[in-house]
């Protein structure tokens, strides 16, 4: 088994790899909008898997994959010159699914945020069902719990302090 930090380094370099070799000697027309964002590598150094993204509609997505496809030879070929590895893995190309995912986690933060707005404008417009401040006290009242406690202390004191 391969050390971890060796297999994160070599899907780096396969990444670099592939990409140049996709910009520079792949020649299908099929290729112009892929961009390669990862690449991840088994313990074992046998299998990579290259993740890429397509700018493009669904029809873009899958005349990339096909010419993927057909180019994995040549691809894995020029990994395996300049890699330098005994054995050169096997590559797999896999849609990167983020793009669509944060795609989809704006069309969702964009809904709160309107439902946020309708949830302020109809706050700012709404009245207190009851009080506009139940638990504030008035001043009188205050004062008159003061005056209150004061006569109780004072018949307490005149009394001794006993119950009767």
């Amino acid at each position: 088994m391969a050390d971890s930090a060796r297999a994160r380094r070599l899907a780096k370099r396969i990444a670099q790899i592939v990409a140049s070799g996709l910009e520079h000697e792949v020649k299908d027309p099929r290729l112009a909008m892929v961009t390669i964002t990862d690449a991840r590598l088994t313990a074992d150094l046998r299998d990579a898997t290259v993740y890429y993204t397509v700018f493009g509609d669904d029809t873009d997505e899958s005349a990339t994959a096909a010419a993927l496809h057909s180019a994995t030879g040549v691809l894995r070929s020029r990994v395996g010159q300049q890699t330098g590895v005994r054995f050169t893995p096997t590559l797999t190309f896999v849609a990167d699914s983020i793009p669509g995912d944060a795609r989809r986690l704006d069309e969702v933060l964009a809904q709160a945020k309107e439902a946020d707005a309708e949830v302020a404008r109809l706050a700012s417009a709404a009245s207190p069902a009851g009080d506009v401040d139940p638990y504030r006290s008035s001043e009188a009242e205050i004062v008159d719990d003061a005056g209150a406690a004061a006569a109780t202390r004072e018949d307490e004191q005149d009394s001794g302090g006993r119950q009767d």
